[in-house]
């Protein structure tokens, strides 16, 4: 059965701000697919994920996310957008003076949820899959980095997403965090067949969790594949 794309860009220029930082762009991200983008600082590489949850406006060409048209995106649809899309940063961005079960009812609420029964079900269920169950009631200045970075991923798990983008997701982690970080979000990708898009810097995820690889450089981002990938140096990143 054909699958169609949850994402698609075609001819796009990219913008940061009101400077074109990508041009050309052309990307198709099916379901399930795990899909990293690399480059060096000031490539692109997270102006090309904000356009995917309409934060950066697209200049030209096409694209679309989630059945949503980027390019005449009305303003009341960019919160259904995001509904279909969990983002996880590189510094968690929780928020510090609420626990961590009102952390994520606060997004439930924010997206509509309204039933407490409902949204504590919900809790409960998104904290069990990333092994933080025992964690609700903690603050998050309790909570170890890689445990935050769980609790970031719960929360980006809360509405079922179709497509995790996340921007450098073990970045500030120590080696052995990041690997079971990096573990999860493999689970949720090939358990749930949620596609993910993985802004990186790190070389070795790329070779030790494979996926397709875009590369940006010179106003562009594009594809490689194959022995380009086995070839890919540090200065790549």
């Amino acid at each position: 059965m054909e699958r169609s794309p949850l994402v698609i860009f075609r001819d796009a220029t990219v913008m940061n701000g009101e400077m074109a930082v990508v041009y050309g762009l052309e990307m198709t991200i099916l379901p399930g697919e795990l899909v990293y983008i690399v480059g060096r600082v000031g490539t692109g590489k997270t102006s090309i994920i904000r356009t995917m949850i309409a934060e950066n406006r697209l200049d030209s060409g096409t694209g679309e996310v989630c059945g949503y048209p980027l390019q005449k995106l009305r303003k009341r649809d960019i919160p259904r957008l995001r509904r279909r899309v969990g983002v996880v940063f590189q510094d968690f961005q929780l928020l510090m003076d609420r626990s961590v079960r009102d952390n994520l009812s606060f997004v439930l609420r924010a997206t509509g949820w309204k039933e407490k029964e409902r949204i504590d079900r919900r809790i409960s269920e998104v904290l069990k899959s990333v092994g933080m169950e025992t964690k609700a009631h903690r603050m998050p200045h309790q909570l170890s980095g890689g445990e935050q970075q769980r609790i970031a991923i719960a929360r980006a798990l809360l509405n079922s997403p179709d497509l995790i983008i996340a921007d450098e997701p073990t970045g500030n982690l120590d080696e052995e965090t990041a690997e079971g970080i990096l573990q999860l979000l493999r689970r949720i990708n090939i358990e749930n067949n949620t596609a993910i898009v993985m802004v990186t810097h790190n070389k070795s995820i790329v070779q030790r969790y494979p996926g397709r690889v875009f590369v940006c450089e010179g106003e562009r981002c594009r594809e490689i594949g194959g022995e380009d990938i086995l070839r890919i140096g540090d200065d790549d990143f």
